[in-house]
């Protein structure tokens, strides 16, 4: 079976590494281009015809439900999700109401994105447990190699917690991080939560980012 051709739409640079380091890793998908922008999300699908189109719905020089409207009218066959950093009943009725097949927050674990991912490819309809609050966690953007983020003394990491941020930069599982380091996964696990404490995050994706916008690791 072909890999599930997908691409990302995000201002955020940080963002669209991020994603594309998830989605790379996962098995059966591939990403077939990035835009930082709707007319140039637009463009690039028209071009590479992806199957799914992750699109964030609020981006500087380009509306992303303006892209949404014209992927769907282009593209039917194409399937887009609405992804943005903050959620509202009005924005996710916006996006379904011109085409978008689901809606994300960019906080979502990164198996409920691949998740859903599959699901809209297949036909599924896809919608985020918290999409409809009026306001999500906003992650961290970077701008190219400069941090942005400065950690507490209480928030560094030890050098074993690096290697394992080094690891999660590559798409690695837990399973495939302790195996490298010859660590048990339950052990992984351990590091990961400890991470995710010091700097009060709740899932993969946010530990990546702040890793990425405070400078311990940098994303391919």
């Amino acid at each position: 079976m072909s890999p599930i051709r997908v691409l990302i739409a995000d201002d955020e640079a940080l963002v669209r590494r991020a994603l594309q380091v998830f989605l790379t890793a996962e098995s059966g998908m591939t990403v077939v281009g990035e835009a930082s922008d709707g007319p140039s999300a637009v463009r690039l699908s028209l071009e590479r015809r992806p199957d799914v189109v992750l699109m964030d719905i609020r981006m500087p020089g380009g509306d992303g439900i303006r892209a949404i409207e014209q992927l769907s009218a282009d593209l039917p066959s194409t399937r887009t999700i609405a992804i943005t950093t903050y959620g509202s009943d009005e924005t996710v009725a916006a996006a379904l109401r011109v085409g978008a097949v689901g809606f994300l927050v960019k906080d979502s674990e990164p198996e409920h994105i691949t998740a859903a991912i599959r699901s809209a490819h297949f036909g599924g309809f896809v919608l985020s447990p918290v999409a409809g609050h009026d306001l999500v966690r906003r992650i961290y953007a970077q701008p190219a190699g400069q941090p942005t983020v400065t950690l507490s003394a209480a928030e560094q990491v030890s050098r074993r917690e690096r290697e394992v941020l080094e690891l999660l930069a590559k798409g690695m599982s837990n399973a495939e991080i302790g195996r490298d380091l010859f660590l048990s996964e339950a052990t992984v696990k351990s590091h990961m939560r400890r991470i995710m404490t010091k700097w009060s995050v709740r899932d993969r994706v946010q530990v990546l980012l702040r890793a990425a916008a405070a400078g311990v690791i940098t994303l391919p």
